[in-house]
């Protein structure tokens, strides 16, 4: 089981903005999140690594898999 952050933690985890977080959640959710009554928001863990590991590049010029689409 993975472990289960809050958005600040995951913000923290990501090293971005909760705002950035909200803004993701409101646009689409690039980063997927888990919705636990009708206010909590949580993200896996596991997730936010696969977030990551989906952003890296290895020039600048090289293209987003999510421009892509």
């Amino acid at each position: 089981m993975s472990k289960l952050l809050s958005t600040t933690q995951a913000a923290d985890y990501l090293g971005v903005s909760k705002a950035f977080l909200e803004r993701d959640r409101w646009a689409g959710a690039r980063i997927p999140f888990i919705k636990i009554g009708s206010r909590a928001v949580r993200y896996r863990e596991i997730d936010l690594i696969d977030y990551i590991e989906q952003q890296v590049r290895h020039s600048t010029s090289q293209a987003s898999i999510l421009e892509v689409k």
